[in-house]
């Protein structure tokens, strides 16, 4: 299941690359899904990881997930997915909820995705510093770092973890502590 995956994702985001760069963006799905597999082997949760995205931004329909990988994975992918019709505040407190009553499931599979991300960010903010929030729909670092904190409270089930430790290193190193 897992190789089944990463080809369909490889295939749904051909030719995409991450933001601001000429990084593939299948890099993205492929480290989400190492960094789910340093918390689990199962194989559904890890497939999931390398759909996370699939239907966001890649347009794959939830019934094609459910065909072809089972409702566990399609609903796993669409816990995950926004609804990009909303706005950028009101899609990230959506996100926020979900995240702060969600299972482990879901939790582990969004510490994948967000670290994934913040390592991205953590390197490009050392590079080119504030110029780097013009690649996003929110340009503000204070808006931003309201989202990646709150992922950070959202996921403290996992905070023994060193996955969890990174990402509020990361966090840390860009946003500057948390505001109380």
């Amino acid at each position: 299941m897992v190789e089944e995956a990463a080809a369909f994702a490889a295939k749904a985001h051909e030719g995409a690359v991450r933001k601001g760069t000429n990084i593939p963006y299948i890099t993205h799905p492929l480290e989400t899904a190492l960094i789910v597999s340093g918390f689990t082997s199962d194989e559904e949760l890890i497939a999931a990881s390398l759909l996370h995205d699939v239907v966001e931004d890649a347009g794959v329909s939830e019934e094609e997930l459910r065909r072809r990988f089972g409702s566990r994975v399609s609903g796993l992918v669409m816990q995950a997915s926004e609804d990009k019709s909303k706005s950028w505040q009101e899609r990230k407190s959506t996100a926020l909820s979900r995240l702060k009553e969600g299972s482990w499931d879901l939790k582990v599979l969004a510490m994948g995705d967000k670290l994934s991300n913040m390592r991205c960010t953590a390197r490009d903010y050392m590079i080119i510093g504030d110029a780097l929030w013009e690649r996003f729909n929110e340009k503000r670092k204070h808006r931003q770092g309201w989202y990646y904190w709150g992922i950070a409270q959202a996921l403290r089930d996992l905070q023994d973890h060193i996955y969890y430790r990174e990402y509020i290193m990361l966090c840390t190193a860009v946003f500057g502590k948390p505001e109380d």
